[in-house]
C-alpha cells in the first residue's frame, strides 16, 4: 500500500533552502465534461513550500512531484479541523451547563478558537517542522 499522497507541480520559486512549488488542487468531478456547467466541480491553485538542502538543483518552472506522507496529512487535519471541534463543542457544552445562556455558550465556544488558533500560530515552525513536504526524483 502506498503510504505517501502525491501531487504533480510546477516550481514557482527557489529560494535558499526553499523551493515553493504549485499545485493544482481538484475535486473528483473537475475532470468531468460537464465540469463548467456545474457547481460541484471546483479546482484551486496551492502554493506549498519545500524545504530542502539541495534547492539549488531545482528551477522554475521544472514540472516535480511533490509528496507528503499519509500521517503528516493526518496530523494536519487533527490541527486544523478535530482539535478545534472537539474545543468548541467542550466550551459550548461546559458554558451552557453553567450559565444556562445559549448566547453566552456560543460566543464562548467561538472565542475559544482565538487562542488555539494563536497558539497554533506561535508554534508554526514547530508544527512546520513535523508537517512537511518533500520532492521527488
Amino acid at each position: 500500500m502506498n503510504n505517501k499522497i502525491r501531487h504533480s507541480g510546477i516550481i514557482d520559486s527557489v529560494g535558499e533552502g526553499i523551493v515553493k512549488v504549485r499545485i493544482l488542487q481538484t475535486s473528483a468531478c473537475a475532470a468531468c465534461k460537464v465540469a463548467s456547467h456545474c457547481n460541484a466541480a471546483e479546482s484551486k491553485v496551492k502554493v506549498v513550500d519545500v524545504v530542502t538542502t539541495d534547492a539549488g538543483h531545482w528551477t522554475v518552472g521544472q514540472t516535480v512531484m511533490v509528496s507528503a506522507a499519509r500521517n503528516v496529512i493526518s496530523h494536519a487535519m487533527l490541527l486544523a479541523f478535530a482539535l478545534p471541534l472537539v474545543l468548541m463543542v467542550v466550551t459550548l457544552l461546559a458554558v451552557m451547563s453553567l450559565t444556562g445562556n445559549e448566547g453566552k455558550a456560543g460566543l464562548a465556544s467561538v472565542a475559544v478558537l482565538v487562542p488555539y488558533f494563536l497558539a497554533v500560530w506561535l508554534f508554526r515552525d514547530r508544527i512546520g517542522r513535523r508537517i512537511s513536504f518533500s520532492i521527488d526524483d
